[in-house]
């Protein structure tokens, strides 16, 4: 079909395989985060990539009564862009963010259970978890945040995800985590605290997994579920970025 969704998604995916930059999409497919939701899936259907998780957007509960949004989105990870921690990245004009978070490795018997997610049953979908930075940016010649659908619509503007050492879970307080992203290059050191996120990281991966529980999604795999930033969207430059989230470690990469 020769529709405008269609002629949009194929250009969006296109741009998103060979790291190109398009034109601005349209309003009607970005405005409301339902309509970002629907085109976000179009365009994740037609790429032929594995997958290897899921992030959860706009997490953080002030931006989210400031763009008088309900609830945060959540978008596919693929392969291609996971890395492991301490590698480069080369980024683009429209890349205009990068964000520490905590991370979750999701047991493949999670795509057996039944009923709804709650904070009492949620442990025993867990495996490990995480320190991770994500890269965050658009692949449209774009600025700015209007609205979750202007970043959801773009594959949840997710650039690169790069991953610090896994440790097993287990129950600490992750609700009030002291974090810290710095970067001596660009001179910036920014303080935040896991409770920047959707209430805390474990309430943002409940939320994620019931959505894949909406949505009927099944990888039949373990999977990784990236929660959200603990220090807001850090403006990114160059040079060598280091994370650190108390508890559970450091994450860095070199950003060029």
């Amino acid at each position: 079909m020769n529709t405008l969704i269609e002629r949009t998604s194929n250009k969006l995916v296109k741009a998103f395989l060979k790291n190109k930059i398009i034109a601005p999409l349209p309003r009607r497919f970005t405005k409301k985060l339902t309509e970002a939701n629907k085109f976000r899936m179009l365009c994740e259907s037609k790429v032929k990539k594995p997958i290897i998780g899921y992030k959860a957007g706009g997490t953080g509960i002030p931006v989210m009564k400031k763009l008088k949004e309900k609830e945060p989105f959540y978008a596919s990870v693929y392969k291609n862009n996971f890395l492991k921690s301490g590698k480069s990245v080369k980024i683009s004009k429209t890349t205009f963010g990068i964000e520490l978070e905590v991370c979750y490795l999701i047991k493949r018997s999670f795509f057996n259970s039944k009923g709804v997610i709650t904070m009492r049953n949620i442990s025993k979908f867990i495996s490990h978890m995480a320190p991770c930075i994500e890269i965050v940016g658009y692949r449209q010649r774009k600025k700015g945040i209007t609205s979750f659908g202007d970043l959801c619509s773009d594959f949840g503007a997710n650039v690169k995800f790069l991953i610090g050492q896994k440790k097993k879970y287990r129950k600490i307080n992750i609700g009030n985590l002291k974090t810290n992203i710095s970067n001596k290059n660009t001179k910036q050191n920014i303080n935040g605290n896991t409770s920047a996120v959707f209430i805390n990281p474990l309430n943002s991966l409940r939320f994620v997994l019931n959505k894949l529980k909406k949505d009927k999604v099944n990888l039949n795999k373990n999977f990784y579920v990236f929660t959200g930033s603990t220090v807001g969207v850090v403006p990114i430059g160059k040079g060598l970025y280091q994370g650190k989230i108390d508890k559970l470690g450091s994450v860095k990469t070199i950003i060029r």
